[in-house]
């Protein structure tokens, strides 16, 4: 690849649909801060906005969309179904459509594998008996497509992707999961792309104090590129999709570093970069085990158990192929 302009790929989804593979994230962003964070985005040459349902800033995005006077249509818009909606899937869709004050989102995903019965809100302990995310999937796929022009899942290990792919008529356009040097998600990240299923990775960044800001071969490679480590962390990721199989959502809300991540176009890493990035050894996830069915951890086991992060469901989660 050469001299890549990363700010402007587009890759095509199994829908035939093209979606940017530079967006901006919104979790964890507060909704005073996000409307800002979307007209600067977007002002800045952004044209992929994530946000979900729990995230509680769908009409903050909404109306920053607005503010940015980029028409609507040039921008590709995700949001994400609420663990408690599983079973509300037609009405919440109408929901986060009002609240984002457009008549369709490009890609709706269900936020996580797991379905909660809503009697329990507050902690979201109650797991419902009679539906899981089979049901909801079969759900999702009646969506109109007037209103959603695909739909995807997010936190789902290769376990879960070959439960739901027996039954599915539709198979997911994306699959969207924590993904960055010390939580590469290799085996899934193939598995994916031998589905036909694209990989958006957040977190790509890590978290603030996160053990990627002291990573010696990381800064040694910035260094070497006059660069900072985070278009290092965001070009690895987009690089080792070549391009189209994976997608990265930088999340900020400070308008210089908004603008400042975009500006990565160019910057390629040599395979001998890629291999030392490949062979970082540090393991950590910024989101970890909080629902009462677990998703990064193998049945039957638990945090302290040596070993036990190491699977996404039942697959490896940071062994390397």
């Amino acid at each position: 690849m050469s001299s890549p302009a990363w700010s402007k790929i587009t890759t095509t989804l199994n829908t035939g649909a093209k979606m940017p593979i530079f967006g901006l994230g919104t979790w964890q962003s507060a909704p005073n801060e996000v409307r800002t964070a979307v007209k600067a985005a977007l002002q800045a040459g952004y044209r992929h906005i994530d946000t979900a349902q729990a995230y509680g800033n769908e009409a903050e995005v909404g109306d920053g969309i607005i503010d940015s006077g980029v028409p609507r249509e040039e921008i590709f818009l995700t949001t994400k179904i609420d663990n408690m909606e599983h079973k509300d899937v037609a009405k919440v869709v109408d929901e986060s459509l009002k609240k984002l004050k457009t008549d369709y989102v490009d890609l709706i995903l269900m936020h996580w594998p797991v379905s909660i019965d809503p009697v329990d809100r507050e902690n979201q302990k109650v797991l419902y008996k009679d539906w899981n995310f089979v049901d909801t999937w079969r759900e999702m796929e009646k969506i109109p497509s007037s209103k959603v022009k695909a739909i995807g899942v997010s936190n789902f290990g290769i376990e879960n992707l070959k439960t739901l792919l027996e039954s599915a008529k539709t198979v997911p356009a994306v699959n969207q999961c924590e993904a960055h040097i010390n939580c590469p998600s290799t085996a899934l990240v193939d598995f994916c792309k031998s589905k036909g299923i694209h990989f958006t990775a957040y977190s790509c960044l890590g978290s603030t104090g996160s053990p990627l800001a002291n990573d010696k071969t990381l800064k040694e490679i910035a260094e070497k590129h006059n660069t900072s480590t985070q278009k290092v962390l965001l070009v690895w990721n987009m690089q080792r999709g070549e391009g189209k199989h994976i997608s990265v959502i930088p999340k900020s809300v400070t308008p210089s570093r908004i603008e400042d991540n975009l500006k990565l176009d160019g910057l390629e890493l040599s395979q001998e970069e890629m291999d030392k990035l490949n062979a970082c050894q540090d393991r950590f996830k910024v989101c970890n085990e909080w629902l009462p069915q677990l998703v990064f951890r193998a049945p039957g086991t638990k945090a302290s158990d040596k070993g036990s992060r190491d699977f996404y469901d039942k697959d490896s989660l940071f062994e390397r192929e």
